[in-house]
């Protein structure tokens, strides 16, 4: 296990991204908290820091190329080595394909891929020097299968794929291994804001009849971040109950 790593994580301060960063340092990792907002940073640097290990909060904007070589600039003065990326930071802007606006697809593309592009070639220059690393993307079901009203964030997903098999191939050589995890349908806020009928209808096309947890994710990326998974690269690791397979 991560035992004395030191992971960053985008979208770190909620939802899927802080169960992760809680599942990683309570295996030992100290964390870097990266995403938009001071107050979630800091809320989640102190719980994580509960846990006894180090934690590291940057605010920072993942579509924008300074703040994500600031990140790392920030994790290798503070702790001297970065180990393990996920790439967790993703936002939705639903329409339909006839009423999608330009900035919807935009918006999207630019933070759920050209980021986690950013971060990884931020993390390579790192790790190759190391000649050690793990990165994580989050992809997504949706990104496999298509769903309506989702183009962009579907297009965004695939092509996240996409961008794991490459770096992966690119990075071997470094001992550096780039997986994806892609979730199924999650038990968010979001999810539990929806009506009864709707979340019967989301479970009845699960096989496992019940939507995933932000745990069931985090499990997946401590597998494929830890020494367990060294022989494991350009993967994408399914988590969705059987809904896709």
């Amino acid at each position: 296990m991560p035992k004395g790593k030191v992971a960053v994580i985008t979208g770190a301060s909620r939802g899927i991204g802080r169960s992760i960063a809680m599942a990683l340092a309570g295996q030992g990792a100290n964390i870097v908290v990266v995403d938009l907002g001071q107050e979630g940073v800091d809320a989640a640097v102190a719980e994580i820091k509960e846990l006894g290990v180090e934690a590291l909060g940057v605010v920072g904007n993942v579509t924008v190329t300074a703040d994500c070589e600031n990140a790392f600039a920030k994790a290798m003065e503070t702790f001297g080595r970065v180990d393990i990326l996920v790439n967790n930071a993703g936002i939705t802007r639903d329409a339909l394909l006839l009423r999608m606006k330009d900035d919807e697809w935009d918006a999207v593309l630019s933070v759920n891929l050209k980021g986690a592009f950013l971060c990884s070639r931020a993390a390579a220059k790192v790790m190759s020097k190391q000649r050690y690393g793990r990165i994580i993307n989050i992809a997504s079901v949706v990104g496999q299968m298509g769903n309506a009203g989702q183009a962009n964030y579907c297009a965004s997903k695939a092509g996240l794929m996409g961008l794991t098999r490459s770096n992966a191939r690119e990075l071997a050589r470094r001992n550096v291994t780039v997986n994806a995890v892609a979730p199924g349908f999650i038990a968010t806020d979001m999810t539990d804001a929806l009506p009864e009928k709707v979340r019967d209808e989301l479970t009845a096309q699960i096989p496992l009849a019940r939507l995933g947890s932000a745990d069931d994710i985090a499990n997946a990326v401590l597998f494929l971040a830890s020494e367990a998974s060294g022989y494991v690269t350009g993967q994408v690791v399914a988590v969705n109950g059987g809904m896709y397979m």
